[in-house]
């Protein structure tokens, strides 16, 4: 029986540039992306708001004022449009491939604060086992009305502990809390990598870290307050590496990960599946 093995990921600034909202929805709006973003964080900041509600609600705003669709599909169509880093779309294939060879099944997770509705339109989506991120809320006609789910990050580390314990019903918070020996749990922490890029993911990167898995921050290139941000990461022993968003072939981000796996591989020979179960 394979070991499970899982790979979280953030998706803006991980998987692809910048905030998925400046790939398609703002420019076939014609609104530029830093106007949006000042507006909608001065918005938080006056009514000591949560920026994740906020942007949505703007997005609404918008949307609205300029008569465009918001029903479910619309938003994923929005999506199609994400350009992603070098590699990903091939990535999922390669690794999953490198775990079969080492014994190993391999399960991938979007935690993010953007939107889930552009990630299920996003050409990876076939790829992901579950996408936990930020949702609309929408009424009997299938308009969008307002946030279902806001993932800021804080929560985010949430949703590793329902991938930890399989429990990956959103609407059950009894599952998530419930106590399980750390035996029975369905992924173990020390058998998690994850991946993002900035301070907004730092929760999440101490988490994986500190119970045993591997953390590692990825910057874009020709960036060196990003490249120089990594390695305050690692300084602050936050995450083990920081490495440039490329997931091509061959690249450094691909043999890291393959050095995990290789590690989970020999720890399975060595001490037996399922060794260093975590908290």
């Amino acid at each position: 029986m394979s070991t499970t093995v899982a790979i979280a990921y953030d998706f803006d600034g991980t998987l692809a540039p910048g905030n998925m909202q400046e790939h398609v929805f703002l420019p076939k709006l014609g609104i530029d992306p830093q106007s949006f973003w000042e507006r909608s964080n001065r918005l938080a900041e006056e009514q000591q708001g949560d920026r994740t509600l906020t942007y949505m609600y703007r997005m609404l705003r918008v949307a609205q004022g300029a008569e465009l669709s918001m029903r479910k599909q619309d938003w994923i169509e929005h999506g199609r449009g994400i350009a992603l880093f070098p590699g990903v779309e091939s990535w999922f294939t390669r690794i999953n491939a490198a775990g079969v060879g080492r014994g190993l099944a391999l399960k991938h997770y979007v935690i993010s604060s953007g939107l889930r509705e552009m990630i299920e339109g996003s050409t990876i989506r076939p790829y992901l086992d579950a996408v936990f991120a930020s949702g609309f809320l929408y009424d009997g006609s299938g308009v969008a009305v307002g946030a279902a789910v806001a993932v800021n990050y804080t929560t985010k580390t949430q949703f590793l502990f329902r991938i930890n314990k399989g429990a990956m019903d959103l609407a059950d918070d009894r599952a998530v809390n419930a106590f399980q020996p750390p035996e029975q749990r369905v992924v173990p922490f020390p058998n998690m990598v994850f991946i993002g890029d900035g301070d907004t993911d730092i929760p999440c990167f101490r988490l994986v870290r500190e119970q045993g898995g591997h953390s590692i921050a990825v910057f874009p290139p020709d960036d060196p307050q990003r490249a120089a941000n990594g390695q305050r990461l690692i300084a602050e022993k936050r995450v083990h590496c920081a490495v440039l968003a490329d997931y091509s072939a061959g690249g450094e981000l691909e043999r890291r990960v393959l050095a995990v796996l290789d590690l989970i591989a020999a720890r399975d020979v060595i001490t037996g599946p399922g060794a260093g179960q975590g908290a």
